[in-house]
């Protein structure tokens, strides 16, 4: 789609999106999210993804580790709940429609459970059944970092995305990108809007191609562009909390692109907050997290 401008992402946008919560609230009523990933040497990246989903609102994060001696608690954030990859899929909840009252409509395309793949999964055989089991599921889908690479290279999980029904948000970096597409990363960067576009189509669902200037490609064909954001979250971890932050407002009743446009806004003005704070350099993924949670309850109406 050469040529096509998107639409800069506004604050006034997103924040309407949000909506106050009533005064007789339960952890029941805003969703469940659970986070595949965390394979040896890279437990901390499902970890943040899951602290992320917790901090932004998600009723329940559920964290499933492939790491052979993975933690049994997250002794800085012991609310979530850690179990073995494998065991967490078979049991992982299908979508059903919530006892009268709870305020979230599947019928609508709005699903209380929802699945992260990718944070530290790796590129194992176990790693690569855990992406194919999660396009069998029928709940809402976030795709990112390892998945994507194990997508780019398997045709038979990508023919599987588009069999599906539900929502799935798909989190690219360029490289990333330059691997679903077959192409270089200099192809991605000289036309990033196309890139994410077709990445879009190719895909089937909801894509954020990530980077200065993220683009956001949305499931009806709008493009839209994210202003915020700074050179300090060129640091690790920042894609696995973005990925939490986005799975924890689809659990909470967000459609899968109201989702991705606030959780990436949300993203980039934490990072601008904490580089006011003189915290450029050195930032990381969990201080984000922190200022996202204050930034959020100050846009609550």
């Amino acid at each position: 789609m050469p040529g096509t401008r998107p639409t800069p992402i506004t604050q006034k946008q997103v924040a309407a999106f949000l909506k106050p919560r009533p005064k007789d609230s339960h952890k029941g009523m805003f969703g469940t999210v659970t986070i595949i990933g965390g394979a040896n040497g890279m437990v901390g990246a499902a970890l943040l993804a899951g602290r992320a989903a917790l901090k932004m609102g998600a009723g329940l994060v559920h964290v499933g580790l492939l790491a052979d001696n993975a933690p049994v608690v997250d002794l800085i954030q012991p609310e979530l709940m850690l179990h073995k990859a494998s065991d967490l899929l078979r049991s992982f909840p299908h979508p059903s429609p919530p006892a009268q009252g709870e305020g979230v409509n599947v019928k609508d395309n709005i699903y209380p459970s929802v699945l992260v793949v990718g944070c530290g999964l790796g590129h194992s055989p176990a790693a690569q059944k855990v992406v194919y089991d999660a396009l069998l599921l029928d709940a809402a889908l976030v795709l990112d970092a390892d998945a994507l690479n194990i997508i780019a290279q398997r045709p038979d999980l990508r023919g599987m995305l588009h069999a599906r029904k539900a929502p799935a948000v798909f989190t690219p970096h360029p490289g990333e990108a330059a691997h679903l597409l077959a192409c270089s990363t200099g192809d991605i960067q000289k036309d990033r809007p196309a890139a994410a576009s077709n990445l879009a189509k190719r895909l089937g669902g909801s894509v954020v191609l990530k980077g200065a200037g993220s683009i956001c490609a949305t499931r009806d064909g709008k493009l839209y562009l994210n202003r915020t954001g700074n050179p300090g979250m060129s640091a690790a971890g920042m894609g696995d909390v973005l990925g939490g932050m986005i799975a924890s407002f689809i659990a909470q009743g967000l459609s899968a692109d109201q989702a991705l446009l606030l959780g990436v806004h949300l993203h980039g003005a934490a990072g601008d907050e904490l580089a006011r704070q003189q915290a450029t350099l050195g930032m990381s993924a969990t201080e984000v997290t922190e200022w996202a949670r204050w930034l959020l309850n100050k846009w609550m109406p």
